[in-house]
């Protein structure tokens, strides 16, 4: 594993930077994010802009995200991996996120406030409940089988391929559809896995 490779390919659905564990409420979501789509690394001493800063001391971020994992995360992650790479004289915590067999999980984001994350991107965002029902049934062995799609179905996925989300007012303008046979498809595609439904801000969205 080449660490500036790593960082050259910059925060994606697979791979996010971390200053340093400042609190495992933070952290948490990244976890349980990763852990409910596809997995990923979580590189900890290297900044936003993909500096390498290093940590100060490997094992208390260990501890920090071990404790995240276990008891700010439900149900907790097991299965986490660490590695420490020493590059210019500074130490950079690799943890490897596998992707879980036991979604969805959620996190503690604050006292008895338990959320549930995917990965859009390079964000942790918010599910909404269908998401998470429909992520129980996406277990990394057994992937939805996915349906011919039509043209306007089509289209959604190549906007969402260069636009983070799209809303119902969007759709129905992309491809001049009425608004119950444009939410009618949406949905459709949220329960056969190709797009995530989000409904935790004003108006419901959609990813990929």
């Amino acid at each position: 594993m080449d660490l500036h490779e790593l960082i050259a390919r910059g925060e994606g659905e697979e791979l996010e930077f971390k200053q340093k564990t400042t609190h495992p409420h933070r952290i948490s979501r990244t976890l349980a994010s990763l852990a409910n789509t596809r997995g990923g690394l979580v590189l900890v001493g290297v900044d936003d802009a993909g500096r390498v800063l290093g940590v100060r001391d490997a094992e208390e971020e260990v501890f920090m995200l071990l404790d995240a994992a276990t008891n700010y995360v439900e149900p907790p992650l097991t299965g986490l991996k660490f590695r420490e790479i020493e590059t210019e004289g500074r130490t950079v915590l690799v943890v490897t996120v596998p992707e879980s067999v036991n979604k969805p999980h959620r996190a503690l984001v604050a006292p008895d406030d338990w959320r549930g994350y995917v990965r859009v991107r390079d964000s942790s965002v918010q599910t909404s409940g269908l998401t998470e029902k429909l992520l129980n049934r996406q277990q990394p062995e057994a992937r939805f089988e996915h349906l011919p799609l039509n043209k306007q179905e089509l289209a959604v996925i190549d906007y969402l391929k260069t636009h983070p989300r799209i809303n119902l007012a969007q759709f129905m303008k992309l491809v001049n559809f009425g608004k119950r046979r444009a939410f009618q498809t949406l949905i459709k595609l949220v329960l056969h896995g190709y797009i995530r439904h989000h409904d935790k801000e004003k108006e419901p969205y959609y990813t990929l």
